[in-house]
This record gives structure tokens, sequence and C-alpha cells, in this order.
């Protein structure tokens, strides 16, 4: 932890969903944050409320992590940390080749690239001062292909690939990381990817504030991932035993 009282947290796309929802949860632990996003008003109006609610500090840097200059404006802002958050993320719903190229490639650049940066980054600072925690949000989508989603879920299967690697390499360290694999969650996610979610994914759905609780709750106990949802929690076992051609059939229908 660092010399001061109080925890320092870095949030990456707190401006609304899991990452303003993980923000309030912190905040609420007494940490002090960095929250940054494209949006500056909902940054803004995210740091009047927790500093008037916690009395905690709660700086804002806008920034657009899918471009190399924004992770470089974010860590020059920021300084040393306690905790990173990588929530930062977005996807597209529909077929590969038929979709903008320059936004998917914008994808890989934020969910990928920037991630990857800010871990490494974080991560080496944390092992010098020998301690620290890294959450990255990956998705329940990274533990299958996506067809319909395919950049998407690619990238996803590359942070809980990832953050498993890392977990293990930093496990002795007195860093802890861990792989948010939430589900169905109503967030502004849906609009900018194109999705409107129906009875079957409806009810498995997990609100943002009940994921971000648990996701701050694994991430406090070092946990190497997590999946918030009952429902959601067999998937990943029920991949194990399901042939590769039907799993693209479930996914594909899902997500037309």
């Amino acid at each position: 932890m660092l010399s001061s009282e109080k925890e320092k947290a870095l949030v990456t796309g707190a401006s609304s969903g899991i990452g303003r929802e993980i923000a309030r949860v912190l905040g609420a632990q007494g940490c002090n944050l960095v929250i940054t996003a494209r949006r500056r008003g909902e940054l803004e109006a995210l740091a009047e409320e927790l500093t008037e609610k916690h009395g905690i500090d709660v700086k804002v840097v806008v920034s657009d992590l899918s471009e190399q200059i924004g992770v470089e404006n974010v860590i020059r802002e920021t300084g040393d940390i306690d905790i990173l958050v990588n929530n930062a993320g977005f996807g597209f719903l529909g077929k590969h080749i038929s979709l903008n190229q320059e936004g998917q490639l914008n994808m890989i650049d934020l969910n990928i690239r920037a991630l990857t940066h800010l871990a490494r980054h974080y991560g080496a600072t944390m092992k010098k001062q020998g301690s620290g925690r890294i959450l990255n949000v990956a998705s329940i989508a990274a533990f299958q292909p996506g067809p319909n989603m395919a950049v998407y879920c690619a990238t996803k299967a590359y942070v809980l690939s990832y953050t498993r690697a890392l977990h293990s390499e930093l496990k002795k360290s007195g860093v802890t990381v861990t792989a948010l694999c939430p589900g169905f969650v109503e967030t502004g996610f849906q609009e900018v990817a194109g999705m409107k979610l129906g009875t079957l994914e409806l009810s498995g759905a997990v609100s943002a504030d009940k994921v971000a609780k648990t996701a701050v709750k694994a991430m406090r106990k070092g946990r190497r991932e997590v999946i918030p949802g009952w429902l959601n929690k067999p998937i990943p076992y029920a991949n194990r035993m399901v042939p590769v051609s039907l799993k693209l059939a479930v996914v594909k229908r899902l997500m037309s």
C-alpha cells in the first residue's frame, strides 16, 4: 500500500455501467480515486457524488484509451496506485466481415492493448512496493467463441487468459490479479453494441451494482477469477463437455 492512509485506485471506463459502480464501491470503502473515460460530464458528476458522500479525493482524467497517447496521459496524470480496475471496453454486434474495420481495430486497442499496457505498468510498480490489486474485466463471453460478436469475444478470451497467467506470475509478490467475468448486465454496453436483451438473457442478467460488489469482494480476497450470478457459474464447466459446433450454434442464435 502507498504511504498515505487511504488506498488509491484507478478505474477506467468509470463514466457508466460496471466501472461507475465499482468506483462507487471503492469510494464507499474509503479509497481515493482516479476515474477515467471519454465523457467529462458523467465523470465530473460521479466525482462530485463520491466526494460529497465519502469525503474522498476523486481526480477526473478525460482520455480515450483506444489511443496510445490516451493511455500515456492516464499514467502521467495518475501516478502510483494501490488498485487498478481495467474496466474500459466495448463490443459490436454483427458479422465480422460486415462491421466497420476501424471500429473493430479500436475495440482491440481498447479491450486488449490498453488493458495490457496498464496492467504491465502498474503490475511492475506494485511488485516493487510489494502489494497491490489488479482487476481486469473480462466476460462470460471469454469462455466460448462468439459468432456475430467474433472480435469482442476474442478480446475477452485474451483478457481471461492474460489475467490467469499474470495471477500466477505475481502470486508470491504481494500483488493479486483477478478476472471479472460477468454475463448479461443491463448497462450502456448493449446500446453501443447494438444489442437488445430478450427474455432468456434478462433471466440471467445481474445488476451492475451487484456485479461491482461481487467483483470488489473477489478482488479483495485475491481470487483469480469470479463469475457473478448463479445462473452464469455453470457455463465454463458446461463448455468443457459441449462440442465446439454446438457452442457455435448456441452463441450464434443468442447473438442473432
